[in-house]
């Protein structure tokens, strides 16, 4: 009798969604996001990168991990760069509960740094701004990172990597292959590009990393340097996602 109710409760917890989201849960990504609207001052629209995240999110999710957002301000994020006749970017569009995240966005200051095994910068131009030079965002990074957690990044995710530098001073990458979106596909002599507040590519280089990429281009090109995973473009994203969690089961 007493296995019987055991049973029952067990199966009752299941369908209440208790024991699934503990049994489902083999950890935390934080998804690093930008709270930008325009390309810098102007009145040029700019977005995270709508497939970028959420074809991470779903290998994540159908891994087993929880995934949670920030961005600097918090809040709503904008998003753009969809595309509804792929079929994952469209379940996520409009999948209430998923996009509740995205218009609640944690800041830094209510991240706790400890809960996370893994950093995932999504590109879109918007992550040029804001999210480079926020200390607190640096901060969660290198000390994931120095908790032998994951830092990765997407195209110009990448970014939000420039100024990144371990407790004794040196850049994150120094010395590491780094991958995002190269200057050779950029189109330079864009009204958004002239905004850009940096190169990516010589930033990264110029810092003592290597910045190495697909001449191809949207290849699904990326770089594994420790644990350090980048992606050149949002073809990248699904294999960037996997390469996190092939890590941090090795460890």
């Amino acid at each position: 009798m007493r296995n019987a109710l055991s049973i029952c409760i067990f199966f009752f917890l299941i369908y209440t969604g208790e024991i699934h989201s503990q049994m489902k849960s083999n950890g935390k990504i934080l998804f690093i996001t930008s709270s930008q609207h325009t390309y810098g001052n102007t009145d040029i629209n700019a977005a995270n990168h709508f497939a970028e995240i959420v074809l991470a999110y779903d290998v994540f999710i159908k891994g087993g991990y929880v995934v949670d957002f920030v961005s600097p301000k918090g809040g709503a994020i904008p998003i753009g760069y969809i595309k509804t006749s792929n079929t994952i970017q469209k379940k996520y569009l409009y999948d209430a509960d998923f996009m509740k995240l995205l218009k609640n966005t944690h800041t830094p200051s209510e991240i706790k740094i400890t809960d996370y095994q893994a950093v995932y910068y999504s590109g879109g131009g918007a992550a040029m701004f804001g999210v480079p030079e926020n200390k607190e965002i640096q901060d969660i990074t290198i000390k994931i990172h120095e908790n032998n957690g994951v830092v990765a990044a997407i195209c110009h995710g990448t970014a939000g990597l420039v100024n990144v530098k371990t407790m004794d001073g040196k850049y994150l990458y120094e010395g590491k292959n780094v991958n995002g979106f190269p200057d050779a596909f950029e189109n330079k002599k864009g009204k958004h590009y002239q905004e850009f507040p940096f190169s990516i590519e010589e930033t990264i280089n110029k810092n003592g990393g290597t910045f190495v990429y697909s001449k191809n281009g949207w290849d699904g090109y990326y770089v594994i340097d420790g644990r350090l995973i980048t992606g050149q473009d949002p073809t990248a994203s699904t294999a960037v996602a996997q390469k996190i969690i092939e890590t941090l089961q090795k460890q």
